[in-house]
């Protein structure tokens, strides 16, 4: 198993008020997930309607989103080893609305395209990735604790955004919908992103660019090289296909059950408490266990939910049970996703390996939520849809364990 916690940069510089600071970005990463993922399922039903599109087509969309993501997230993560960090957040929040507003205002099929390209580059630009890689450069060997921190803020995302989300459907309409979630991210999390950033270029910047750029290069090389990166990367395709997968296709496939939307998003708001619930599990009762046993048991635990949700059919005790337990797994595996690289493979170049990392998880990402449609065009249901969710969790728990039984690598010097 991997050794304790260990996440630093080359000259981390903590801002003044951390909590504060860890505050700032978590109701940023509330906005972003909220308006850029989770309110595509619902939005997407009645867009298809009015296009005629079927569900593959519709969700093709998002598969072009999160594949942009995943293509930009090494750049980003460059960036933000460089500094940059306050462009990439700011950047992307104004990105995310206008690329929001495209989507509400598309006259056209074709025009959803340059949306949604948009809507991805945002993603990688205002997601988790880039907030852990502005939390390792500045916190060093605290990052950890902030990483847990801010998930707990991210956590809340679907539990308000989701019945936002709804509310300003059931109102405004899929368009209207667009332009309101636009607006927060015009509105709050581009002043949010300017002013909680304003320093970080002088934040632990004695390197030279040079300097700092050939040793990433370095690491980023070494890092290519070892089994434990390409484990990583394998488990985590895994999990971000069957955790995609779900994130889009869970509400029509309660829906599908017979649900009425009032039970849909309950079940669905529950997730997101529960993801809180599970990482504040794990500041208390495992703070300072490796990650990589982290990772073994919530693996295991996420394939256990899934099954669940199988066997649960219609039952809102058994439907909730799963929420929770599926909710906590999805929480603890965040804090997994964003520890594992300096406590499995390397504490050097965060944002570049981090970023890298990202880039085949961002393939996979694009893929899931178009191949579920897909199967499920095909069944004409979502039974076989949720039996390749089910492989996916458990081949992702085989690798993970096969990761967490080696040696953490000898870090490049």
């Amino acid at each position: 198993m991997a050794g304790p916690a260990r996440i630093v940069t080359d000259t981390p510089s903590l801002p003044a008020r951390p909590r504060l600071f860890i505050a700032g970005l978590g109701i940023g990463q509330i906005i972003a997930w909220g308006s850029l993922l989770y309110a595509f399922p619902l939005l997407a039903a009645p867009m298809g309607a009015e296009l005629g599109w079927s569900k593959m087509e519709t969700y093709l969309l998002a598969s072009l989103s999160l594949g942009m993501a995943g293509l930009a997230a090494y750049p980003v993560g460059r960036a933000i080893d460089r500094g940059r960090g306050r462009a990439v957040l700011a950047g992307g929040s104004v990105l995310g609305a206008l690329a929001l507003t495209a989507w509400g205002g598309a006259g056209s099929a074709w025009m959803l395209v340059p949306a949604f390209i948009g809507i991805g580059v945002a993603q990688a630009m205002t997601l988790y990735e880039p907030a852990f890689a502005v939390i390792a450069r500045r916190f060093g060997a605290g990052a950890r604790d902030g990483i847990t921190a801010l998930t707990l803020w991210g956590g809340l995302a679907s539990t308000f955004f989701i019945p936002i989300t709804q509310f300003l459907l059931d109102h405004l309409g899929w368009r209207g919908t667009a332009f309101a979630l636009a607006g927060f991210n015009l509105l709050v999390n581009l002043p949010l992103h300017l002013w909680l950033l304003r320093d970080d270029r002088a934040a632990g910047a004695t390197e030279t660019g040079m300097d700092a750029a050939a040793a990433d290069r370095v690491a980023v090389r070494w890092a290519l090289r070892q089994w434990a990166f390409w484990g990583l990367a394998l488990a985590f395709m895994l999990y971000f296909a069957a955790f995609t997968g779900v994130t889009f296709h869970l509400y029509p496939l309660l829906s599908e059950r017979g649900l009425d939307a009032a039970h849909v998003v309950t079940i669905m708001a529950i997730i997101g408490p529960a993801q809180v619930a599970g990482r504040v599990l794990i500041i208390v009762l495992a703070r300072g266990t490796p990650i990589a046993l982290v990772g073994c048991f919530t693996t295991l635990t996420l394939a256990v939910s899934l099954l669940g949700l199988g066997a649960a059919g219609t039952d809102m005790v058994a439907l909730i049970g799963f929420a929770l337990v599926y909710g906590a797994a999805n929480g603890i595996l965040t804090i997994v996703r964003g520890a594992a690289v300096p406590e499995m493979l390397t504490r050097r170049a965060y944002g570049a390996i981090n970023g890298l990392l990202t880039t085949p998880i961002g393939v996979v990402r694009a893929l899931a939520p178009s191949l579920a449609a897909l199967v499920y065009d095909a069944t004409g249901g979502y039974g076989g849809v949720l039996v390749a969710f089910i492989i996916m969790a458990v081949a992702m728990t085989l690798v993970f364990f096969t990761v967490a039984r080696q040696k953490p690598p000898v870090e490049p010097q």
